[in-house]
């Protein structure tokens, strides 16, 4: 039996995602999202278009050819990797102009990270 009350923080984290999301479909007008999902021990990302419903471009830090240079999945430089390594595949899938997708994570750290060097990559958002 769970405690009473134990799903109030994953209800709000999913909350806050959503009300994200939303706020993204408003102002996407058509563009793919460049989402992030962040573990204690890995980060992932993916470009998603919406309109079709698929993953156009897809990288984490458990990538065969990223994983053995990193130190650790969970540090601001696996980060940049997996930034570096999504906008390399996203410009290759023919995607340029994407939103980014937080979720629901601030704007911090290994998050930023990520962004900052899938604009470094070419990406535009």
């Amino acid at each position: 039996m769970k405690a009473k009350g134990s799903s109030k923080p994953d209800a709000l984290f999913r909350r806050r995602s959503e009300r994200v999301r939303f706020r993204l479909r408003q102002a996407a007008k058509g563009r793919a999202r460049l989402s992030v999902f962040r573990s204690s021990r890995h980060i992932y990302a993916q470009i998603i278009d919406d309109a079709a419903g698929r993953t156009l471009a897809a990288a984490s830090t458990l990538d065969a050819g990223l994983k053995p240079n990193l130190k650790t999945g969970a540090d601001t430089a696996a980060a940049s990797a997996v930034g570096k390594l999504l906008a390399e595949r996203a410009k290759a899938a023919g995607v340029e102009r994407v939103v980014f997708d937080r979720g629901a994570y601030l704007y911090h750290g290994r998050v930023k990270a990520l962004a900052d060097a899938a604009r470094e990559g070419g990406l535009d958002f």
